[in-house]
């Protein structure tokens, strides 16, 4: 078996790496998820058994790295210039937004990254790379049943998040 030389995988696949990985993390981290995902397909470049399906396998690395910024966020503190004092009734149990997440990017994102993180994955790898479930199920190590019932559930989420926002226009 021989591998293409990396920067073949990389001319190649670059776009959908970052595609993968601002629809995972955000714009916000988009950036770094790319790189951490760059550099750990080369160092694992070498070892791999197999070239069939190297854009699966790159997307599988960029979806885990997502996943890891996304664990390392959450435990990481946010500066802020002034800690808000709770005000009113409706805050005694809730919080605010999430003044670490970018909502820039519009309502459809800030649904998508709502969503359970395996449901999340699921969805960004089927409709923003487009893979089939069998390479679904395989980046997420399950079945192609287990994928697309995965699919399934976060659109059935989204749309009935989508509700609500078109009855606001």
């Amino acid at each position: 078996m021989s591998l293409p030389p990396f920067q073949r995988l990389v001319d190649a696949h670059w776009r959908d790496v970052a595609r993968v990985a601002h629809a995972l993390s955000g714009s916000g981290d988009a950036e770094d998820v790319a790189q951490q995902a760059w550099t750990k397909a080369l160092a694992a470049y070498p070892a791999l058994r197999s070239a069939t399906n190297l854009r699966g396998w790159l997307l599988t690395v960029t979806a885990r790295c997502a996943v890891d910024a996304h664990r390392a966020g959450s435990r990481r503190p946010l500066p802020v210039a002034e800690v808000p004092e709770p005000t009113g009734p409706a805050s005694a149990g809730t919080t605010g937004p999430d003044p670490g997440v970018d909502s820039t990017d519009g309502p459809v994102w800030d649904a998508v990254r709502a969503l359970p993180e395996r449901q999340r994955i699921a969805v960004t790898l089927r409709y923003v790379v487009d893979l089939d479930h069998a390479s679904i199920s395989r980046a997420l190590g399950t079945t192609p049943a287990a994928s697309r019932r995965l699919v399934s559930d976060a659109l059935a989420t989204l749309r009935a998040t989508a509700r609500p926002l078109e009855e606001h226009r």
